[in-house]
């Protein structure tokens, strides 16, 4: 009798620790797919009190969460948790569907706002041609029309080395080229064989 009653507790048990598991296995998965920017809202809140802010962010007071869901439900929104580190957390009764488009819209705007400015690299020489000099300005200048920086770079060969200023007359002249259209960050840097300077587009000038 002993024995039945101890494999009924034993099986109990093992029961109870699958459903353990599973269950804490949901709830990772849960917040796994979760979206890095999704709040939590309603049921998912779990202070005790919470500071509730209206739609247009007016202040509504401190309240039992509860009653804060109550509030809310009554709105017909959802409560949704803004600022979790306060003292109390602070809520907003918003309709988070529309609060998640309208951000959602928000940032695809930023974006197209956004310019992305690239540094495009120029190679020239000491000894570089006229013709070939003329093709890197004419380069650098569609470069800098499109809104990208450009670097252009003196690599010195051999003894080349002993007549930095060959490569510096090179930059200088590469930089007055382009003067209007671009301008130069800081002055030719020498870096090992390398002699470089970074030109920006020029800002246009007020009116």
């Amino acid at each position: 009798m002993v024995n039945t009653y101890n494999a009924r507790i034993g099986c109990f048990g093992f029961a109870y620790g699958i459903f353990c598991m599973h269950f804490l296995f949901s709830e990772v998965m849960a917040i796994s797919t979760r979206d890095e920017r999704d709040l939590l809202i309603n049921e998912e809140i779990k202070c005790p009190e919470v500071r509730v802010l209206g739609a247009s962010n007016e202040q509504v007071g401190i309240m039992k969460i509860e009653d804060a869901r109550i509030y809310a439900e009554n709105n017909g929104v959802d409560l949704v948790l803004i600022v979790p580190n306060a003292t109390p957390p602070v809520c907003r009764a918003i309709d988070y569907g529309k609060f998640c488009f309208e951000r959602d819209k928000r940032e695809k705007e930023a974006k197209k706002k956004q310019v992305i400015v690239k540094v495009k690299e120029v190679q020239l020489s000491c000894r570089i041609e006229q013709h070939d000099f003329e093709t890197r300005v004419n380069q650098a200048k569609r470069f800098l029309a499109e809104g990208n920086k450009v670097k252009a770079v003196v690599r010195f060969k051999g003894r080349e080395m002993t007549h930095t200023e060959l490569g510096r007359e090179v930059i200088a002249k590469f930089e007055a080229a382009l003067a209007g259209v671009g301008v130069a960050e800081k002055k030719p840097s020498l870096d090992g064989r390398y002699m470089s300077i970074t030109i920006a587009p020029a800002k246009p000038e007020k009116k």
